[in-house]
């Protein structure tokens, strides 16, 4: 509301045109075509497996009103029944054989009731099925996935920012032969697939006994060639009369990197980091190919717990989606700001 209170005075006094119709409707489609699929997965994820399977679908998560009758060990579910002379009553199921129900009223349960199942609608209310993210975690081992995801991104993220870095800061500071040669060859690893490096980078994390070891996952992606490039584009901007000046005044250059080329790089180093947890947190094919042990599993491998060959548990494996976004969208919601300056000052598009 504060949005739209704040076009609406800037308007003030102004006749709409056209075309300011037709920006705020494009943007507006674009906002419900980008965030309306997670809305839905959102509020799916708080539905029962059976509101799931549902023809048509319900936006909010609506569960069946369920009653005690007396002389039913069970709550039975309550439906409004279309009677012959064209009154509505509301009647509790009992059983269903075919195409006919067995009802009762639940102020009289002693008179047995047959109704066409055509004729009868259930009676629902809003509900929100938090066992869905709560047994996963009881049964499933799921803490034990996120502790391992969480150790694997974090780790993985500081040794891809210190390894990037330094090549970044060697390949921008230094002046060598063959220094464009080297830079051209880190950028041509991006146009190799990982499903051609897959099996010798398997055999060598295999002749290294590190297979069912979340090391296997975190160092044969140490070092990016994205994060080499962005790094090095935005640290060809630093001045050179600054990093200079550090050397007349005897800094080593490992204080030169660590002191001054660090610090003034943070916007970018940021922009690597938010890349980092993202690819880091989403990968499943690598660590699917070296881990095979249920006490390593990343949460992404653990996602296919609920697979089975028969039946798929998509209220849990909604729940534990959305419990998988909230990390990657916290550490986007609080770095998202550096952006911006860091990819526009490393010249990518």
């Amino acid at each position: 509301m504060s949005v739209l209170t704040a076009v609406t005075a800037r308007r003030k006094g102004k006749r709409w045109h056209w075309s300011d119709v037709a920006a705020y409707a494009y943007l507006a489609l674009g906002v419900v075509l980008m965030f309306g699929p997670v809305v839905w997965l959102v509020l799916s994820s708080f539905k029962t497996q059976a509101a799931l399977l549902e023809f048509p679908p319900s936006l909010l998560p609506m569960a069946q009103v369920e009653v005690t009758v007396p002389g039913h060990d069970k709550p039975l579910p309550l439906f409004t029944v279309t009677m012959e002379d064209g009154s509505t009553r509301t009647l509790a199921q009992v059983r269903r054989v075919g195409i006919i129900a067995q009802m009762v009223d639940p102020k009289t349960p002693e008179t047995s009731i047959r109704v066409p199942i055509d004729k009868r609608t259930p009676v629902r209310q809003f509900a929100l099925a938090l066992e869905n993210y709560t047994e996963p975690l009881r049964q499933f081992a799921f803490p034990v996935f996120l502790a391992n995801s969480v150790f694997v991104t974090v780790v993985a993220t500081l040794i891809t920012l210190i390894i990037n870095s330094m090549a970044a800061f060697a390949l921008s500071i230094y002046e060598f032969p063959g220094r464009n040669a080297a830079m051209l060859t880190v950028i041509g690893t991006l146009m190799i697939p990982i499903t051609i490096i897959l099996v010798p980078v398997y055999m060598v994390v295999a002749s290294l006994g590190m297979v069912n070891s979340l090391w296997a996952v975190i160092l044969p992606g140490a070092a990016t060639p994205t994060g080499v490039f962005l790094l090095r584009q935005y640290m060809l901007t630093l001045p050179r009369d600054l990093i200079e000046a550090a050397r007349m005044d005897k800094a080593s250059e490992w204080q030169i990197y660590w002191r001054i080329v660090l610090p003034l790089s943070l916007p970018a180093l940021a922009v690597l980091a938010i890349f980092s947890i993202m690819w880091r947190w989403n990968e499943f094919l690598w660590p699917l190919a070296v881990l095979s042990k249920t006490e390593s599993y990343t949460l992404q491998i653990g996602l296919n717990a609920f697979q089975g060959e028969l039946q798929v548990q998509w209220h849990y494996l909604l729940a534990m989606t959305v419990v998988t976004l909230a990390p990657v969208a916290l550490v986007f919601v609080f770095l998202q700001r550096f952006i911006t300056t860091g990819i526009a000052n490393t010249g990518m598009k």
